[in-house]
C-alpha cells in the first residue's frame, strides 16, 4: 500500500490528478490524503504508521517536504515509513538536485518502483531540515519572496527579491563554533548543507552528498560589486581559504549571536539567537533515482 500526501494547494492540479489515475491503473491501493492546514502532515503520517504503510510519497514543494522530514524526525527510527516526493513546487530545490523527475506520472512511477537510500538529515535545535537551512540574506529572500512573484517567475523571482534586497543588507555577525574551531564571523549569507541548491536553484554546496554524515557549511562574506567575478569562482570551487567564501565540513555546527538572526530550513521560517545545527546521519529512506548525483 502507497500514501500519496498532498498539498492542499496542488492537488486539483489537472497534471497531478490525471497521473495519479493512471498510476491507480497499475498498482493497487494507492490512498490519497489531501492537506488543508499546518499539521495534517504529521497526522497523515501517524496514520501511516498505524495503517502499516511501508511508503508514503510527498507531494509538494520545499516546504511540504520540509513538514513530512519533521513528522518523520519524531517518530522512532524504526516506525519511520520510505519517502518518495512528488516535485509540486515553485522551485523543488531539493528534488531536482536529486534528479527526481519534474513530471507527475514519472515521479510517481519512480516512487512506487524505485530503491531507497538511506539519506541523512539535519537536526536545527528541536526542528528538522533535509535540503538546507540558510541564515542571514539568504533566509530573508527565500522567507519575503511574494507568494504571486514565485507563482509568476518561478526560481527567478528568488534572484530578483534578492538583488532589491541587497541594495541596503547590513550584514550578520555571529559566533560559531565546530570540534575544530570557535571563532566570530560577519556574513552575508550562511548556509548549513545537507543537499547542494536552495533559493530556486542557486548552488551552495556543489560537493555535498546527502549521505556521507557530514554537514557542508558554506559562509560567504560581503564583497563589493567589482569582485562579483571572483565571488563566482568562489562559488564554483568552495574551499577553506577563499576571500569571500569559506567553505569546510563538520558533524556540527553552532551559532550564537546577541540578535535574532532569521533562518530558513528547507523554505520555512526559524529565528533563534543560538542554534545547533546537527546531522542526524541515515535518518530516513528516501526513493532517489539510480544515477542520484547527490549520493556517495
Amino acid at each position: 500500500m502507497v500514501h500519496i500526501l498532498l498539498n492542499g494547494k496542488k492537488a486539483g492540479y489537472d497534471s497531478v490528478r490525471s497521473a495519479i489515475t493512471a498510476l491507480r491503473e497499475q498498482v493497487d491501493k494507492v490512498e490519497v490524503r489531501v492537506t488543508y492546514e499546518y499539521g495534517d502532515i504529521e497526522r497523515f503520517v501517524n496514520e501511516a504508521v498505524r495503517d502499516n504503510v511501508q511508503r508514503i510519497v510527498i507531494g509538494g514543494g520545499d516546504g511540504s517536504v520540509n513538514e513530512v522530514v519533521n513528522a518523520m524526525a519524531r517518530l522512532p527510527a524504526e516506525q519511520r515509513p520510505e519517502l518518495a516526493i512528488l516535485p509540486l513546487g515553485t522551485a523543488n530545490d531539493f528534488a531536482t538536485a536529486c534528479q527526481i523527475p519534474a513530471n507527475s506520472l514519472e515521479a510517481l512511477h519512480l516512487a512506487v518502483a524505485g530503491k531507497c537510500s538511506a539519506i541523512d538529515m539535519i537536526k536545527t535545535n528541536d526542528r528538522y531540515c533535509v535540503n538546507m537551512a540558510t541564515a542571514g540574506f539568504g533566509a530573508q529572500v527565500t522567507t519575503e519572496t511574494p507568494v504571486e512573484l514565485k507563482n509568476f517567475l518561478g526560481g527567478g523571482a528568488y534572484t530578483l527579491t534578492g538583488v532589491l534586497k541587497a541594495i541596503n543588507f547590513i550584514p550578520f555577525e555571529g559566533r560559531l563554533k565546530t570540534p575544530d574551531i570557535e571563532a566570530d564571523q560577519t556574513g552575508v549569507v550562511a548556509a548549513v548543507c545537507n543537499g547542494r541548491q536552495a533559493g530556486g536553484g542557486q548552488v551552495l554546496a556543489p560537493k555535498a552528498f546527502i549521505n556521507d554524515g557530514l554537514l557542508d557549511v558554506v559562509i560567504i562574506s560581503q564583497f563589493p560589486l567589482a569582485d562579483i567575478p571572483r565571488v563566482l569562482e568562489e562559488i564554483r570551487n568552495p574551499s577553506a581559504d577563499g576571500l569571500y567564501i569559506k567553505y569546510f565540513q563538520t558533524p556540527w555546527i553552532e551559532s550564537i549571536s546577541d540578535e535574532i538572526i532569521p533562518v530558513n530550513l528547507d523554505g520555512e521560517p526559524y529565528q533563534s539567537k543560538k542554534i545547533r545545527f546537527e546531522v542526524m546521519p541515515e535518518a530516513i529512506k528516501l526513493v532517489l533515482p539510480e544515477s542520484c548525483p547527490c549520493l556517495k
